[in-house]
């Protein structure tokens, strides 16, 4: 392995973490902070990439998809909180599993009548649709270290908005305990619903950034799902700071491997998480 080789695998690896980050991100604010197992939270992914490629295709613009985007699933994730959600802080964690898995049936049906079963592409803005020459052969396309520049960008905000702002303190005090911050005037009720809307509107924007790169296709968010819940476990529940490095350790792990060791490259995730449980159990963080 050469070392332009070496550097565009490192480049995809970090690419890969950091819109990694933004999903599990929003899930692990929600496991960790509200208290919900969200198993939702892969489909809203799916509807920010079918988002992106329906209202590209309208505008004839990725930039105002996105923003468009980000608009309806801060409403979306405002919505599901206050009818669905806020009833099932007190219940059991089963009623929760059962909700949010009836809400990605839910979830699926609609974007089959709304948008069909078909795959379907979204092109790179034309401003970004270049490469950067690395060698004679090897280039690495503008668009990929855009996206890495975005998610370290919203990276720094989520860790601004959390430990410097008053809305951050509030999280943070219902985050450590609920009555306690209600009986000091905090409005949970409302915290929770900003904090839900975060989580789902950053999965949407992620499933929207990365559409150009992946096709955008039925049942998308079942296999983010599957590691983001990875990364909330070796992270620690509720952390940002590990979903980050978590984020970041997956990305890598997984792109060197199927360079490497391609034969055992679906389990080295897995192998990486068994390894952070045994040696830590509750993870690389504690919770914010």
């Amino acid at each position: 392995m050469d070392l332009a080789f070496f550097l565009i695998q490192l480049l995809n690896g970090l690419q890969y973490g950091l819109l990694l980050f933004l999903v599990a991100s929003g899930l692990t604010l929600i496991f960790g902070i509200m208290g919900i197992i969200n198993l939702a939270h892969g489909s809203f992914y799916m509807l920010g990439a079918y988002l992106a490629w329906s209202l590209a295709s309208m505008t004839n613009s990725l930039v105002a998809a996105i923003a468009l985007g980000v608009v309806l699933t801060v409403l979306l994730g405002i919505a599901l909180e206050w009818l669905l959600i806020r009833h099932f802080y007190e219940r059991d964690h089963l009623y929760q599993v059962l909700l949010t898995y009836g809400l990605i049936l839910v979830f699926e049906e609609m974007r089959s009548v709304i948008w069909g079963d078909d795959v379907h592409g979204v092109p790179v803005p034309d401003l970004l649709a270049y490469s950067i020459p690395l060698t004679e052969n090897l280039s690495y396309p503008v668009y990929r270290l855009v996206i890495s520049a975005v998610c370290l960008l919203l990276a720094l905000a989520m860790y601004l908005l959390i430990a410097r702002t008053c809305l951050g303190m509030m999280i943070r005090a219902g985050s450590s305990n609920r009555e306690m911050a209600q009986s000091l005037g905090i409005n949970i009720k409302l915290v929770y619903m900003l904090i839900f809307a975060l989580g789902v509107a950053l999965a949407g924007f992620a499933g929207m950034i990365n559409a150009p790169l992946s096709s955008v296709f039925p049942n998308m968010g079942g296999g983010v799902l599957i590691i983001c819940f990875v990364v909330v476990v070796i992270g620690g529940i509720g952390s940002v700071k590990g979903a980050m490095v978590a984020s970041l350790l997956i990305g890598l792990a997984e792109t060197f491997g199927q360079v490497l060791v391609p034969e055992v490259a679906g389990m080295i995730v897995y192998l990486l998480m068994a390894a952070v449980l045994v040696w830590r159990p509750e993870g690389l963080f504690r919770k914010l």
